[in-house]
């Protein structure tokens, strides 16, 4: 079993800023991809920010320059820096991971439950 824990959503003004954090618990292996999904309602779900395990990241053109992902493999956590933030990042975020549980050949999907995210203007 691996449980996904989000944290640090909530109701902030354009321009301020949020930490959202994932924690990953279970029979972890290793962790590769770490994902920050974000999902509008009436949208689809996009991808936001992607990070490895080596520390390579991979943002959404939206996000550059406003948002920073990082990870503690240690910790099994993965961060996301939200600064300069708009009312259209207002969404629900959601974290993924492909992980490596003990005992199984290869890496699996997992995620978290989402954490709201409200920016106002």
């Amino acid at each position: 079993q691996v449980h996904l824990a989000e944290s640090g959503g909530g109701f902030v003004q354009a321009g301020g800023s949020l930490r959202l954090s994932c924690a990953a618990s279970g029979d972890i292996v290793r962790i590769d991809f770490m994902v920050w999904y974000r999902q509008a309602p009436g949208m689809q779900r996009e991808l936001v920010a992607t990070i490895t395990s080596g520390g390579r990241t991979v943002y959404a053109d939206s996000v550059k320059g406003r948002f920073t992902v990082v990870r503690d493999n240690e910790k099994n956590t993965v961060y996301l820096q939200m600064n300069s933030l708009k009312p259209e990042d207002t969404a629900v975020y959601y974290c993924y991971a492909d992980i490596l549980l003990r005992g199984w050949l290869g890496g699996s999907d997992h995620w978290g439950r989402g954490t709201q995210v409200t920016v106002s203007s």
